[in-house]
């Protein structure tokens, strides 16, 4: 995959959720954007991942499982890291990703 400098945290976590979950569905959005960071941020991030490693583990075990996954960006600068962790099966029943909140503070508008 070919990365710009602008791309060099999405691609961090899209590699190692990669090689930690074998998704059969990522999608890392930056989100930054909506945010008011300089252009080309990337301080927020949106992950919505399907894997089997979800199979049997409640949510916030997902989630936790990802932060720690993440803790380097998230220490390096990522602020903020909305997840959507499902099962196969529950993509296969809604594969609907939910839409962020407007940002609160400091959006730009």
């Amino acid at each position: 995959m070919a990365t710009s400098v602008g791309n060099v945290i999405r691609a961090s976590i899209i590699q190692k959720l990669t090689e930690a979950l074998k998704p059969s569905y990522l999608d890392v959005i930056n989100e930054s954007f909506m945010h008011n960071v300089p252009k080309d941020a990337e301080t927020h991030f949106k992950v919505v991942v399907v894997s089997k490693e979800f199979d049997g583990k409640p949510l916030i075990q997902r989630h936790r499982f990802i932060n720690d996954l993440l803790k380097q960006e998230l220490l390096a600068g990522v602020h903020a890291l909305s997840i959507q962790a499902k099962t196969p099966e529950q993509w296969a029943q809604n594969c609907n990703v939910s839409l962020s909140p407007p940002c609160l503070g400091g959006s730009k508008k």
